[in-house]
């Protein structure tokens, strides 16, 4: 199914949308449930402040969105890929971050247990 160029409200439930593809649309406010999205594309996305909870987004790619206010609630991010992707005020807890790497990001004032990432990295380089 293609929607384009159209202005929709959308109500989809238990569905496998595994996949899909999403392009340059607004999804703000949006709100996914139960639902299977692994290997899905999210570019030029708006999804401020939506809410994924109970989801299977492995694989997953979000690319040049803004994300601010979205929430992901038990989901399962195994491989899923941020590129360009704006997540200032962004908030991550009680997360396997296992295997995570981030590179080539601003920092401002991302802290980590609540330690500024660039004193961290300061740090580190000190007695590297």
């Amino acid at each position: 199914m293609e929607i384009a160029d159209r202005k929709e409200t959308l109500m989809v439930r238990h569905a496998d949308l595994a996949g899909s593809s999403f392009e340059g649309v607004s999804m703000a406010g949006a709100a996914f449930r139960d639902a299977a999205m692994r290997e899905t594309s999210f570019a030029n996305v708006n999804l401020s402040d939506a809410s994924f909870a109970q989801m299977n987004l492995s694989r997953s790619r979000f690319e040049d969105g803004v994300l601010p206010g979205c929430c992901f609630t038990n989901a399962n991010m195994a491989g899923a890929k941020f590129d360009n992707v704006n997540l200032t005020g962004g908030q991550i807890s009680n997360a396997d971050l296992n295997g995570l790497s981030i590179s080539d990001c601003r920092f401002g004032t991302m802290r980590i247990d609540g330690i500024l990432v660039a004193d961290l990295l300061a740090a580190w380089r000190k007695v590297s």
